[in-house]
């Protein structure tokens, strides 16, 4: 195997590692209770090349024989990302070495490389493991006809994953989803959007999903919403209480949208929160 060129954690008896995916763009003109100018300051101060930039993560965990992918990136859709499957081989990785796929929610940006350019499997022996809810809210025709133009391609491509996985497509309420992996709902962003928490050996870290797209902004402010997420408030109201649970527990946590390093800590500032990144 190759040396491993991205940034890795042990916990406990499993190891966890942030595979990049690359990145997409989003204006910051899609924030809630932000004026832009704003939130451009805020990233210029955090030392944001380009503003609208929004890194992707995928998380691969590995221990006990198991391979898991944590989403699959964007897979190079509508020129986002696409550099999964390059940097999973720099990690020594093939394609058919991965056994499971938990999703954290079905946006293409987290299942683009679930499929390759001729719309096949890309990952022919893994499992695809995802939320019932997150299924459903994708496959309701009802939900269909009322989505805007944007989010009906979203739609398509959610539907035509899970078509394409069916066969080996499982799907979870709660609990425990794979060995030392356990899920947490955290609605809001979509109906299903879950979280996963790594446990061994008294170790743990929480993959937190789509909590925040511009991680500066939305942690020193979590009242801070943008347009992808389904129900603004309920993102809002869940960002905060997990903020506040992570910074009393010091749990160490991981983001599809933080940045390369992949892996932080958050800190309580009096009535506000920051983020310090572990390199």
């Amino acid at each position: 195997m190759s040396q491993n060129p991205f940034p890795s954690r042990a916990i406990g008896d499993l190891t966890v590692t942030a595979i990049t995916d690359g990145y997409l763009n989003a204006s910051l003109d899609l924030l809630s209770n932000i004026d832009p100018a704003d939130a451009s300051n805020i990233q210029g101060r955090a030392g944001a090349e380009d503003p609208s930039a929004i890194h992707i993560n995928c998380y691969l965990v590995r221990g006990g024989g198991r391979s898991i992918l944590i989403d699959s990136g964007a897979g190079g859709y509508k020129q986002w990302g696409g550099r999964l499957k390059p940097n999973l081989l720099l990690a020594g990785v093939e394609p058919a070495d991965i056994d499971t796929i938990l999703l954290t929610h079905a946006h293409p940006d987290h299942i683009g490389g679930l499929l390759d350019s001729s719309g096949e499997i890309a990952f022919p022996s893994a499992e695809l493991v995802v939320h019932q809810r997150e299924v459903s809210l994708w496959e309701d025709d009802g939900n269909l006809s009322r989505a805007s133009e944007r989010a009906r391609g979203n739609f398509a491509f959610a539907r035509r994953a899970f078509e394409a996985y069916r066969d080996r497509l499982r799907t979870f309420e709660a609990g425990e989803v794979a060995p030392g992996l356990t899920a947490m709902m955290l609605p809001g962003h979509t109906a299903g959007h879950s979280g996963y928490r790594v446990e061994s050996d008294n170790q743990s870290l929480l993959i937190w999903g789509d909590i925040v797209h511009f991680p500066e902004i939305q942690i020193t402010r979590p009242d801070v919403s943008i347009a992808f997420d389904q129900d603004p408030l309920l993102a809002a109201d869940t960002r905060a209480r997990l903020l506040d649970l992570v910074s009393g527990e010091q749990l160490l946590i991981a983001g599809m949208h933080l940045s390369d390093l992949g892996f932080a800590r958050i800190m309580r500032t009096g009535r506000s929160y920051a983020i310090g990144y572990e390199k």
